[in-house]
């Protein structure tokens, strides 16, 4: 009988220098590797040609898209287990593994491996990436044209198939779990409330809400402290689903949805602005005039939440780059800068940061709830958004819960404000007296 698990198991530690963390099953039937691991489904020799010519990340995410590659058990300790040997030790411990296995499979010494995968892996070409990955993008880059483009690759993925992934929140950004016991939509719910707290909102103020979304923080704020809300988005899809939620509301004459990009705002000043999850698409090069816009639109003693994942600093921040799968597949042109970079760059745009709130394992355990919702209404999902768009989100929420709760990345909401001439901030003296005042729903 073919041993084709057998054989890659040996060429993966040859080439790794390291055991294979987990069991591997071949498409001919045969299985080896740790028992008590999970196992990683090798389905077709094809996902070989897709390693061979791609080593490292993208030649596995193009294999797990196409179907090629699956996990049978815990994908989370799959892929905690690969972690270590495939996408990189602590950097304490030397340079990702993936990119020693290039420099071996460069080595001449490893000509035998890279023969012994090319037999297996039969002849022929690599395959074409998956559909779902983007390959072509025109316009400069974070210019409003390649910003919108990359905002509906996304976020336009089809409203029925995010009702599924978040629930009736409709919430894309990190609930807030304030007990044991609350469910999603009590986290979420708990999110929006803060931050209009930490906001200050009082009847009759203009907000401004960049990124929108589906509405849902423009919606909260109206409904709960009396505002009147405008929300911004590149998204279509969105604005459609986020009006006629408003609509249904009973909300059109204190909430007003726009296909807008930040940029072309242009009727401040706002009160309080809120920017949630949406900085991550702004871009280094671009922070600074995304700051300085924002101060631009507030009143002074206005107030700017910005709640944004960040990444842990590089020693050589030049060198910094986005992962190529989440690049490719999930938020093209996206950029994580650290939080002290974001700090500094709201200050220098004239905001004074007033509060910093970490919050990376409220993300941990939301990315979880989403990752349940998915698996459990699995083949509805693949109907709507098709097969492979919905493993490009479940290997990327369940990754990025990892990350968080290992400390990779992070998310804060980082409180500003645009202080008066005179340096009077308006705000109160205490963290506890200004999260204990405020609004109709305080």
């Amino acid at each position: 009988m073919a041993d084709t698990a057998g054989r890659l198991t040996a060429l993966a530690k040859q080439a790794l220098g390291v055991p294979f963390p987990l069991r591997i099953r071949a498409w001919d039937g045969s299985e080896t590797g740790p028992p008590d691991a999970p196992a990683l489904v090798v389905r077709h020799r094809r996902a070989l040609r897709r390693m061979l010519f791609k080593p490292g990340e993208l030649g596995l995410v193009r294999a797990w898209v196409a179907g090629e590659l699956d996990v049978d058990g815990d994908l989370y300790e799959a892929l905690h287990r690969l972690a270590g040997v495939v996408w990189g030790r602590p950097p304490e411990e030397g340079e990702p593994a993936y990119r020693r296995l290039l420099a071996r499979l460069r080595d001449p010494g490893t000509a035998l491996i890279a023969r012994e995968v090319l037999s297996l892996a039969g002849p022929g070409l690599p395959p074409p990436p998956p559909p779902e990955e983007v390959r072509r993008r025109g316009g400069v880059l974070h210019s409003p044209i390649r910003d919108r483009q990359a905002i509906s690759h996304h976020y336009d993925v089809g409203n029925d198939f995010y009702e599924l992934v978040l629930g009736p929140s409709m919430v894309y950004s990190c609930a807030y779990w304030e007990g044991p016991d609350a469910t999603l939509e009590d986290a979420q719910e708990a999110k929006l409330d803060l931050i209009c707290r930490k906001l200050d909102l009082k009847p009759g103020q203009r907000l401004l809400d960049v990124g929108c979304g589906w509405g849902s923080m423009v919606m909260h704020a109206a409904e709960r402290y009396g505002v009147h809300a405008t929300g911004v988005t590149l998204s279509t899809e969105q604005a459609a689903y986020a009006r006629k939620r408003v609509a249904e509301a009973g909300l059109t004459d204190r909430v007003e949805i726009r296909v807008q990009d930040y940029r072309a705002v242009n009727d401040g000043p706002y009160d309080a602005i809120s920017s949630i999850g949406m900085a991550e698409h702004v871009g280094r090069e671009r922070y600074l005039q995304y700051a300085g816009i924002l101060h631009g639109l507030l009143r002074p003693g206005g107030r700017l939440l910005n709640h944004q994942i960040g990444r842990r600093p590089w020693d050589d921040e030049d060198a910094y780059h986005v992962d190529e799968f989440i690049d490719r597949y999930v938020f093209p042109d996206g950029e994580l800068a650290p939080v002290g970079s974001t700090v500094a760059r709201l200050e220098d745009a004239g905001l004074e940061v007033r509060d910093v709130e970490a919050i990376r394992e409220h993300y941990a355990l939301t990315l979880r709830e989403w990752v349940a919702n998915l698996e459990a209404n699995w083949d509805e999902a693949v109907r709507l958004a098709g097969a492979g768009r919905a493993r490009v989100w479940r290997l990327y929420m369940a990754a990025s819960a990892l990350a968080f709760e290992h400390n990779r990345i992070g998310v804060n909401q980082i409180v500003a404000v645009r202080t008066r001439e005179s340096g009077d901030s308006g705000m109160p003296r205490t963290r506890a007296e200004w999260l204990g005042y405020g609004g109709q729903g305080g």
